[in-house]
């Protein structure tokens, strides 16, 4: 009897130590910007897995992103893999004014997100038409410039309290702490068609299938202004051909408002009353929009 259960705590402790966790990656490709890498591959992966990049805040870490949503026990679930991509550099947040990012092939930190995705792809033998990005504050001003600069990488994006792609161009940093916030205060004023060029300048000639895009913001949020969102959203409809159709009061809870562009699948926002900075993250809503859940 003792020698079963010594077999059985054995075997518990194999399972254990087997278990999907949190992983640094090196080598992973060209990194011009010498950023991290951490993937979380879950135990039981699904035939050519999804692929969801995940960006965090300004001040942030991918290790502290990863446990800032409920995303991982989504993937466990799903059998999706989780990219956690890190930057240490202007007070940890993404390089989304920079020029390189905002440009297709041109390098900086988008450059290397990239590159994890396609090193991701070949050796875990994902399906690279279902590959999505999403991040929160810094990491969703990225999730925009990611969507604008490689549509032929993502099929769809949820930004968490971000700002249009392009928005920061020109700005001499991207932090909170910067001099220049007409950015993040929504006081930049631009036609539809202007913002809309901002993506399409980003990969000129491109003529393929462009990222569908859910927007996240709180009403309440004075350090990136709801402003952002609407930029944001104006600036998607225009690249995607839309216009707002509707909106939802109570969707997806009562504090929220949907805003639903075309027949919903290409674009969406969710105005938060009360919402401070960041959104939280929704994970089921995202998921289903991405289509990885019903």
């Amino acid at each position: 009897m003792r020698l079963l259960q010594s077999l059985t705590n054995i075997a518990a402790l194999a399972g254990l130590a087997q278990s999907a966790s949190l992983q640094q990656v090196s080598n992973f490709g060209d990194n011009p910007t010498g950023l991290q890498m951490y993937a979380y591959v879950p135990d039981k992966l699904a035939a050519s897995p999804a692929v969801i990049v995940a960006l965090h805040p300004c001040g942030g870490s991918a290790q502290g992103w990863y446990s800032g949503t409920k995303l991982p026990s989504y993937a466990d679930q799903l059998g999706f893999i989780l990219i956690y991509a890190g930057t240490t550099k202007m007070s940890n947040c993404w390089d989304v004014q920079n020029p390189a990012s905002l440009t297709h092939n041109g390098g900086g930190d988008a450059g290397g997100i990239v590159s994890m995705v396609k090193y991701t792809l070949d050796k875990y033998k994902g399906d690279a038409s279902k590959v999505y990005v999403m991040g929160g504050s810094s990491g969703a001003m990225m999730t925009n410039v990611m969507a604008g600069s490689y549509p032929d990488i993502f099929e769809a994006g949820a930004a968490f309290s971000g700002v249009a792609h392009a928005c920061f161009l020109g700005a001499p940093s991207a932090t909170p702490f910067s001099p220049n916030q007409t950015c993040a205060q929504g006081q930049i004023q631009r036609s539809a068609a202007e913002w809309g060029n901002l993506v399409r300048n980003s990969y000129p000639g491109y003529t393929g299938r462009r990222t569908r895009m859910q927007i996240f913001h709180g009403n309440a949020d004075t350090l990136v202004r709801p402003e952002c969102a609407h930029q944001a959203l104006t600036q998607w409809a225009n690249v995607l051909g839309l216009s707002l159709t509707k909106t939802n009061s109570g969707v997806p809870s009562a504090q929220y408002t949907q805003e639903v562009y075309g027949d919903g699948t290409q674009l969406q926002g969710f105005f938060g009353q009360g919402v401070g900075h960041i959104a939280p993250v929704n994970e089921p809503v995202m998921l289903k929009f991405f289509g990885l859940m019903t």
